[in-house]
């Protein structure tokens, strides 16, 4: 008998970036990532692919399953073929690595005919990724986002949501992803450290409901420490964004946009080349696919 397991994850943008203080908060988006799991006889040997962007490390994938087998004691019994395919690129700070583990850690389980709850799912997958090296702070605001959908407001080093908000608007997300990848785990942190109080301003900015503005200010910071064009930003709001910021350490850029403004952000891109993406808000929960 094939034990076998399907998933879904979401993406996220950033809406406040926590590497500089340990807080954050990020935005549920509709791009998705999904993994396909079958367990093996061979323990010890976990194979992963990455079916949309062969060239990129797997592993994250195999730490993700592992720490999975781990948790429920069988990791002396099973290995895993492991398969993900997803339209997030990586490494553009569209929370590629925290939707695979998310969706990852599910079909995991689902192969296992496991259960776990929310926070536990959400933690093997922050684990795997510090594990991995893929994070510097774990990215537990991104992987919330991912995994829940919505907007969660965090604090990263304790692992706690502080606050978590459905978002009834669905707004459209307009993406701007240049050409060039970015790693988050080789961003200087130091430069980030240097803005932790006026980050930690945002945050409570957010937390009081103008998530909006503090997204905005947020990107306008950290691509001045990262050494960003602005411009692109200003150029969204001139559009009519209703926020718009780096996402995590960049490269890409999202825009929320009303759907009445959305041709008119997209014209004032257009300059910049790359590609832009269109998207949603996501407010749905990432599964398991029967």
């Amino acid at each position: 008998m094939t034990l076998s397991g399907r998933a879904v994850a979401f993406g996220a943008v950033t809406v406040i970036n926590a590497i500089s203080c340990g807080l954050g908060a990020a935005l549920g988006i509709r791009l998705r990532t999904e993994a396909s799991v079958e367990l093996t006889d061979q323990p010890g040997r976990i194979e992963g692919r990455i079916l949309s962007d062969p060239q990129e490390s797997t592993v994250l994938i195999e730490k993700t399953v592992t720490h999975v087998l781990r948790h429920f004691g069988v990791e002396e019994e099973y290995g895993a073929h492991v398969e993900t395919r997803s339209n997030i690129p990586i490494a553009r700070g569209l929370k590629s690595s925290s939707a695979a583990a998310n969706a990852i850690v599910l079909a995991v389980l689902d192969a296992l005919g496991e259960e776990a709850d929310d926070m536990t799912i959400v933690n093997l997958g922050v684990d795997a990724a510090l594990e991995a090296g893929v994070t510097i702070t774990g990215a537990f605001d991104d992987a919330s986002a991912s995994y829940l959908g919505g907007l969660t407001i965090t604090d990263n080093r304790e692992r706690k949501i502080l606050k978590h908000i459905r978002m009834d608007e669905q707004h459209p997300v307009l993406i701007y992803v240049p050409p060039k990848k970015a790693y988050t785990a080789k961003s200087n942190v130091e430069r980030m450290q240097l803005i932790a109080k006026e980050v930690k301003a945002l945050h409570r900015m957010a937390s009081l409901g103008d998530f909006w503005p503090a997204m905005t200010l947020n990107g306008i910071i950290y691509s001045e420490v990262l050494g960003y064009n602005v411009e692109i930003v200003i150029d969204a709001l001139a559009a009519g964004a209703l926020a718009a910021g780096l996402s995590g350490t960049g490269p890409a850029v999202a825009a929320v946009v009303p759907q009445e403004k959305l041709e008119e952000v997209k014209g004032s891109w257009r300059k910049y080349g790359g590609t832009l993406i269109e998207t949603r808000i996501n407010s749905e929960k990432s599964h398991i696919l029967r």
